[in-house]
């Protein structure tokens, strides 16, 4: 019998009670498994291990539910009780992680049993990664110890939902004259009518910001929405992230590791924290030249305008790029924009895709969702459903404010269909192609999590490799969007003329233009990360500040508090250098592509059964190695990073 996809309640439902009623269920599972095998029944470890993943399953989809509409869901009730019944899940999944009657369950299988008792490889692995997430609990810690652990991570959880919530919920704006306007798109103007006071609002969502910090010439207003963009959440994160560091380390230290990071670090393809800030400074340092050779045209395009400027920041950065690109590459943004409808952008995603992958998608119109402008698809490999993905890509209050794949259920074989929500916050209209860009990177998860998500075993399904391969997959499907070919497939004009190849071959030189200058910033990013969660500072702002100075090329935006609103600080924790790692990863495995032909079915199937469909259940170094042939390199990135 085919399996179904999860059973949403309508629209006008009470969603409210479906929150309460599938994570009651699901946690009323995940305990009846943990009490069937602390019951003394003897079991094969294999028969242990299916009830264990009996449990993982119904945990994980109680988890998938809570996290996802209490970010999207458009009822704050429903998005609160959400919020809490995320915390149920996290403080279950605390207690089973430190129950050592459990543990030892475990622990004692004897997996080398051969006959129907013995474990394969996979299974072997499985067993190996739950023990070592016990110990990593503190599961072998005196009682004390392991209630202190329990209370510091049940805080941990509702510190982050605050962190998070204060980020998403709030909005900032500038009001401003209609002639300070000047040099946006003529869409966005007339989408921005002045109110009865004459004056025009701009807020820091990004179908304002972005457009606005790339294209309006005054100064000062893209100095004051970027400023307040750069503040969101100031001060009430300040006191949250200093609680939330000081937590970490402690957890940290009562598990006797030197810091957090060294702590985050043990599961990841990096091993090590003090590893997490040599490789900061390798990127920084292969960057450097590039970064001050990008730097340079902008800051002499800059004083042209004000002779005065010394230094080049957040308010003028996205600007003058644009502005360089337009007068050295002959690329103008907006007239990129003109061929690059959302309506087209979607369509062209899901058939360019469909083509690389093997599968189709099949819209669902009469699928239940939590908001009228999510659409439902089914993914189709010949007439199988093997997943459904829902695609949620317009800002609405109270909705999550970045872009993000989220899942929606784990798929399992014989069991569950994948299922995962795309949630983004693109306009309705013309898209700048870094949205087109940022559009295909999120979906490279969302495929990822489809794909990967044929596992028998929960924990391996779908996006489960390490955090730091994480990005690998979604970065280098962005080099699709960049394609001549695959663009000229559906990016038209309003005339329906194909974008010409000569704008398109523009848009690539120039797209070179800046990488030095971004990579230097993401390794400020990354250091913000990581040294926060080392040092503990008592002033965050000041060490902000002072990474900033250190690694990144554009000069900090006086009086502003970044670290408040970098929500990565609570999912990524000490661990956002994983971006450029998964990127040096990212342009190795692209490497193995025909670039005249990136859908060249042999090398596409390849490396969606390699890399996507395993999902979880190798190393991720193990799966790039059997997709390229040999172990990953730096190789190709520092050739593309240097030229």
């Amino acid at each position: 019998m085919p399996l179904a996809p999860l059973d949403l309640p309508a629209l006008d439902a009470d969603w409210v009670a479906f929150v309460a009623d599938q994570v009651s269920r699901g946690l009323e599972t995940a305990r009846g498994v943990v009490a069937r095998l602390k019951d003394g029944t003897g079991r094969s470890a294999l028969e242990v291990l299916d009830l264990w993943n009996d449990g993982d399953i119904a945990l994980g989809q109680a988890a998938a539910l809570a996290g996802l509409l209490s970010q999207v869901h458009p009822e704050v009730a429903v998005r609160t009780r959400a919020e809490d019944a995320a915390q149920e899940v996290a403080a279950f999944a605390t207690e089973r992680s430190v129950d050592r009657e459990l543990y030892d369950v475990l622990a004692n299988l004897d997996a080398d049993r051969a006959g129907s008792g013995g474990l394969d490889d996979e299974a072997s692995r499985l067993l190996h990664l739950t023990l070592r997430d016990f110990r990593r609990a503190g599961v072998d810690k005196d009682d004390a110890t392991r209630a202190r652990l329990v209370a510091i991570s049940n805080r941990q959880t509702l510190l982050g939902q605050d962190f998070g919530r204060n980020i998403r919920d709030d909005v900032r704006s500038i009001r401003i004259a209609p002639a300070r306007l000047a040099g946006l798109p003529q869409d966005f103007i007339d989408a921005h009518p002045a109110g009865s006071d004459g004056l025009v609002t701009i807020t820091t969502d990004y179908p304002d910001s972005i457009p606005f910090r790339t294209f309006a010439r005054d100064a000062a207003a893209r100095r004051d929405l970027v400023s307040a963009f750069l503040d969101r959440a100031w001060p009430q994160n300040d006191p949250i992230l200093h609680e939330l560091l000081a937590l970490r380390a402690e957890q940290a230290h009562l598990l006797g590791y030197s810091d957090w990071p060294d702590f985050d670090a043990e599961v990841k393809m990096i091993r090590e924290g003090a590893a997490i800030g040599e490789f900061i400074d390798r990127i920084a340092d292969l960057a450097e030249h590039p970064g001050k050779r990008d730097l340079a045209p902008l800051l002499e395009r800059a004083r042209r305008d004000d002779p005065t400027l010394e230094h080049l920041t957040a308010a003028d950065s996205a600007y003058y790029t644009e502005l360089v690109r337009r007068e050295r590459y002959d690329v103008d943004a907006q007239e990129v924009r003109e061929y690059f409808d959302f309506a087209k952008v979607r369509a062209g995603l899901l058939e360019v895709t469909g083509r690389l992958f093997g599968v189709t998608y099949a819209e669902r119109p009469g699928a239940r969702v939590w908001h009228r402008d999510v659409t439902a698809y089914d993914v189709m490999r010949g007439e199988e459903v093997v997943g459904r993905i829902y695609l949620d890509l317009h800002p609405r209050e109270g909705k999550f404010k970045h872009a993000a794949q989220f899942t929606v259920a784990n798929g399992v074989e014989g069991r569950a269909l994948p299922e995962g929500a795309l949630v983004c916050n693109f306009a309705t209209g013309l898209m700048p192609h870094l949205d087109v860009v940022t559009l295909f990177h999120e979906f490279g998860h969302l495929v990822h999590h489809v794909l990967g998500g044929r596992q028998r075993w929960v924990r391996f399904s779908g996006v489960a490799t390490e955090w730091d391969f994480v990005e690998a997959p979604s970065q280098m499907l962005e080099e699709w969007a960049w394609d001549p070919a695959i663009l000229r497939s559906f990016a038209t004009n309003a005339a329906g003329e194909p974008i010409p190849e000569d704008l398109v071959a523009k848009m690539v030189r120039a797209k070179e233009f800046g990488k030095g200058l971004q990579a230097r910033t993401q390794m400020f990013y990354a250091a913000t990360s990581y040294y926060l969660h080392r040092d503990l500072p008592a002033d965050h702002t000041e060490i902000v500040a002072a990474l900033q100075h250190r690694y990144d090329l554009i000069a900090r935006l006086p009086g502003t508090h970044f670290q408040a609103s970098f929500g990565h600080l609570d999912g990524y924790t000490s661990a956002y250098y994983t971006y450029m790692w998964s990127l040096v990863i990212a342009k190795d495995m692209f490497s193995a592509f025909d670039r005249a032909d990136l859908l060249a079915p042999d090398v596409a199937a390849r490396y969606r059964d390699c890399i996507l469909a395993p999902g979880g259940s190798k190393d991720a170094a193990d799966l790039v190695e059997d997709f390229l042939g040999r172990p990953y390199s730096f190789d190709t990135f520092g050739a593309w990073l240097a030229t």
